[in-house]
């Protein structure tokens, strides 16, 4: 890929989703956007990229953003923020209150709401009289489309998913494997940029944002951030990558139980009131 159709499309990524694309991530740039090129009929990411340049398509622009911008997942990944919140966070929530709101915010094609949900159901004797509400959000239509679907490959429900809940919580498809109705029905999805207004989506007690602003300039990971202590409780939890600590606003402080796990700061804005 030449240097300048990388710097015109990580600006192009850059001032849709605050996404930060060096010369250091010129092979991830081009494959996923030789995907996209194989999808569009292309026949290079050349020509993709020409293309972008020589006639601006909303949709194209919009399409190339969103594979640039999906995140690796898979089912429990990390299992560190699941075991806090099974044994510490939704414990403590339900205690105080019968409903709780948890957001997967880029949720990718799903696994982590679907991780959300099968551990509830799982433990649900540790917090019996707990209602709980799964917000799953993403930038990608293509991934919601997918997530909703819960339709994943023999090879996606290895990756993290132990067999007993496979069989439990999935029913074979062909080839693949399809969460439950009852499953997929747990899971609110709705397309959004981190980017955006989110205020209209309401409170959450929990916020799950994990390996999603790693790549985003820092000024645009700040007001995300910031916007994100607003939409969390005051007795929430915010959960993000294991290093995604930089410049985390002082509403948030670090939570027991490993790295990436925090809690609002109870002395937060208070000093100006």
């Amino acid at each position: 890929m030449k240097p300048e159709d990388l710097e015109f499309v990580a600006a192009m990524a850059r001032a849709r989703t605050g996404l930060m694309l060096g010369s250091e991530r010129a092979f991830f740039v081009e494959s996923r956007l030789s995907t996209l090129a194989r999808r569009e009929g292309l026949p290079t990411v050349d020509a993709l990229v020409a293309q972008l340049r020589a006639a601006p398509d909303e949709a194209l622009i919009r399409a190339a953003v969103e594979v640039l911008a999906t995140p690796e997942t898979s089912f429990f990944r990390d299992r560190t923020p699941f075991d806090h919140l099974r044994d510490e966070v939704l414990p403590e929530l339900a205690a105080r209150r019968g409903r709780v709101r948890v957001w997967s915010a880029g949720c990718s094609t799903g696994q982590e709401p679907y991780s959300l949900a099968m551990m509830v159901e799982e433990h649900g004797s540790r917090f019996p009289n707990l209602k709980l509400e799964i917000v799953a959000t993403d930038l990608s239509t293509r991934a919601l489309e997918k997530a909703q679907s819960g339709l994943y490959t023999q090879f996606e429900v290895q990756r993290g998913l132990p067999i007993r809940l496979l069989i439990r919580h999935f029913e074979k498809a062909g080839d693949n494997w399809q969460a439950s109705a009852r499953l997929r029905q747990t899971v609110r999805w709705g397309r959004l940029n981190l980017m955006n207004d989110f205020s209209k989506l309401g409170r959450f007690d929990v916020i799950f944002c994990r390996n999603v602003l790693s790549y985003f300039d820092p000024t645009a990971r700040r007001e995300v951030l910031s916007r994100l202590a607003v939409a969390l409780a005051e007795d929430g939890c915010l959960i993000l990558g294991a290093g995604e600590a930089a410049d985390l606003p002082e509403a948030f402080e670090p939570a027991r139980g490993g790295a990436g796990l925090h809690r609002r700061n109870p002395g937060y804005g208070k000093a100006a009131a």
